[in-house]
């Protein structure tokens, strides 16, 4: 199925304001949606009183940098640990996705996860951007700098913890689901497995078989979760690309969930990512060292 631009920016806006489902709404304290957008100002929710809310200078722009962290208790010093890096929907910070069942199974499997902010709460992770109506960007580079705040705390994380580079996972939630296409095929070396939630990577519809060709190379493994009754990110699309790595031959999944809308689709499907993780880790050689100091 293939969309136009304009039909991708309004799913997308689907996507924005859908954003909420993914707590009750009673948690959720949102701006009202702007006539030619998504919310004008970051939602908010009570953050998971089990995960540390961190922060760093981001030397670009000088500015305070927020993330989340959660370390379980089965993590050692001696011993190193699996991480994930999960990356947060639009208008949203990662508070709404470092929570909840992903946080009771980190603890039980003995994870470090880290959730970037993106730079800001619509950075898209480095994916093509998408503008609505009359808004413009909040800065002129906002996707480099959105991937760039990624990769900084994945830095950050191996440099503060004993992180097994053959197990570094990469998973995202809507805008966060973009992200980790994107960010999955630009930095393949980097990561285990991949776990995409009801991605709404519309802008990179038409060129499904380029952006998957990476991964597809470097053999790594990738899982799609989506609901069926999806509201903002309609299962139609999400199914392309299933298709796509059905026929490209890659290691994946597709668990698509009768009655799972853009919500409920991330708890439910969170069990299947931890087994998905499990079962995959990278075979040496290990993925390089970053370079330079954290926020350098």
């Amino acid at each position: 199925m293939k969309i136009s631009a304009s039909r991708a920016v309004r799913l997308c806006l689907g996507a924005a304001l859908g954003i909420a489902l993914a707590v009750p709404q009673t948690a959720v304290a949102q701006p009202a949606p702007a006539t030619n957008g998504p919310p004008r100002g970051p939602m908010t929710i009570e953050p998971d009183p089990r995960v540390q809310q961190k922060t760093y200078a981001f030397a670009p722009t000088g500015e305070e940098m927020k993330y989340t962290l959660y370390v379980s208790s089965k993590v050692k010093p001696d011993t190193p640990a699996p991480l994930i890096v999960a990356l947060h929907g639009l208008g949203g910070d990662s508070n709404f996705i470092v929570r909840g069942k992903l946080i009771d199974l980190a603890e039980e499997n003995g994870y470090i996860v880290v959730g970037p902010m993106g730079y800001n709460v619509g950075g898209w992770y480095g994916s093509p951007l998408i503008v609505f109506g009359n808004q413009q960007p909040a800065h002129p580079n906002l996707t480099e700098l959105s991937e760039l705040d990624v990769m900084t705390v994945l830095q950050i994380a191996r440099s503060q913890f004993n992180v097994d580079p053959n197990r570094i996972y990469l998973m995202g939630h809507s805008m966060g689901g973009a992200g980790t296409i994107f960010l999955g095929q630009k930095h393949a070396d980097y990561w285990a497995a991949l776990a995409a939630i009801a991605p709404a990577a519309f802008m990179m519809q038409m060129r499904q078989k380029d952006i998957l060709a990476p991964i597809k190379d470097a053999k790594l493994p990738i899982m799609i979760t989506q609901g069926d009754e999806d509201p903002a990110v309609p299962v139609v699309n999400t199914r392309t690309w299933a298709t796509a790595m059905d026929e490209m031959g890659m290691t994946h999944e597709y668990i698509e969930m009768p009655g799972r809308d853009h919500g409920n689709i991330i708890w439910d499907g969170m069990d299947d990512i931890f087994r998905f993780f499990s079962e995959h880790s990278r075979t040496p050689p290990a993925p390089p060292a970053l370079p330079g100091r954290p926020g350098n």
